[in-house]
């Protein structure tokens, strides 16, 4: 109970403003431990800023903000700490064991020390899965695996607030797509787009009510229904249950008639480099065949470009229509779901060279996080026994669908 009582007298007491007393929280940010929402100045009523609030294991709180004007704080609170108030304390602070940074940290409560974050220190805070600080002889580790979506969602915060006032405050992980115009029967459609065409992806399941994961590359733009087609058997229409855009990821549902005795299982272990991956997918569907496609390969690196920590950097082929698909391991377990490729002729233009297998696959840390925020019932399994390739794809075919449906796609669309 004191653990709750304290996450909440540090959202209201951390002010990325002044060290004002703070009224709120206004509407919601719920991702992971993280919680928080909008506040305001209890002096003037005015919005002063967005934050949201972890715990941890190891008896400290994480805060952060980002105010009015737009700076980010970084806040360690605890209820064990003595500080006396405007006491400094430097911070040494190491994200994935690579980059780092020198924080300096002010006590505006006696119980908490605040940082401005640097706009570099919140790239790197927002990409990262491991932080850790160091202050004097103490040392402590921070999980981030939700920090990236966090970020995006008080940024979202403070946009919204600042736009639309505290009174239509709501919940500020829903960020809005951005509306796409309609096709234009009597001329070309506006905006450099171009005519709705088939567009198509893959899924996998989830959970027994039909919970399907896809990216969100797949479904963005889509017009009308979104499909999801068994191998062999009908199409049904799926709902779109949530997105993240920022990690392109898309949780969709079959019909509430329609149940699923087999589905996926997410390994709880974290992969190694150099493990053997199997990935599965519909490339290029209604060119190739109309069955899935099994390739192989293992995983070259545990972070995507410019080493970001959500993406596994695989070998296994992969091609346009692998996208959302499942990546397993030999025991056939979820370790990822497939992303997309490098680029090729931007890769050549750049350097002069074609890469071969460079591949990627959004890791199970940032997959759990997001079913979790959507309160998805999926399972976990521990990586037992190796079973053979055609095996895996067997026990994939109940699970596994062709996402299709109509789209526009903008000329200016990243690929």
């Amino acid at each position: 109970m004191w653990l709750k009582s304290f996450i909440v007298a540090s959202l209201l007491q951390v002010s990325v403003v002044t060290a004002a007393q703070a009224a709120g929280p206004f509407g919601s940010v719920k991702i992971g431990n993280w919680v928080g929402g909008a506040f305001s100045n209890d002096e003037t009523g005015a919005f002063s800023h967005c934050a949201a609030t972890a715990p941890y294991a190891n008896g400290v709180i994480l805060v952060v903000g980002q105010n009015a004007g737009g700076s980010w704080i970084l806040s360690f609170a605890s209820p064990s700490y003595r500080f006396k108030q405007g006491e400094n304390a430097a911070i040494d602070v190491i994200f994935d064991g690579q980059e780092q940074a020198r924080l300096f940290a002010t006590a505006n409560q006696t119980n908490m020390l605040s940082s401005v974050m640097p706009a570099n220190v919140v790239r790197t805070f927002q990409k990262a899965s491991l932080m850790v600080a160091t202050s004097g002889r103490t040392v402590l580790n921070f999980d981030l695996t939700s920090a990236g979506p966090v970020i995006a969602a008080l940024a979202n915060c403070v946009t919204k607030v600042k736009a639309d006032g505290l009174d239509k405050a709501g919940d500020f992980t829903k960020i809005a797509a951005k509306p796409q115009p309609a096709p234009d029967k009597q001329g070309p459609p506006a905006n450099g787009s171009k005519p709705a065409r088939a567009k198509s992806g893959t899924g996998f399941v989830v959970s027994a009510s039909g919970h399907v994961v896809t990216n969100n590359h797949v479904i963005n733009g889509c017009i009308g229904d979104i499909k999801g087609n068994l191998t062999c058997e009908a199409g049904m229409v799926l709902r779109v249950v949530s997105s993240d855009a920022n990690n392109d990821l898309a949780l969709l549902q079959a019909p509430s008639t329609t149940m699923f005795k087999e589905f996926a299982r997410i390994r709880d272990r974290s992969i190694r480099s150099g493990d053997s991956v199997v990935a599965i997918g519909f490339p290029f569907h209604g060119l190739l065949t109309s069955d899935f496609t099994v390739t192989t390969g293992i995983v070259s690196s545990l972070s995507g470009m410019r080493n970001d920590s959500r993406f596994l950097q695989i070998s296994a082929p992969v091609q346009p229509g692998n996208s959302g698909g499942p990546l397993f391991d030999t025991t056939g377990q979820i370790v990822g779901v497939v992303t997309g490729k490098l680029d090729g002729l931007r890769m050549a233009a750049a350097t002069g060279n074609i890469p071969e297998n460079i591949n990627f696959a959004i890791k199970t840390g940032a997959l759990r996080d997001f079913l979790d925020n959507s309160v998805v019932p999926y399972q976990t399994a521990e990586p037992k026994g190796e079973i053979k390739t055609t095996d895996i794809a067997g026990n994939a075919r109940p699970y596994t669908m062709l996402i299709s449906c109509n789209g526009i796609e903008q000329a200016d669309a990243k690929r």
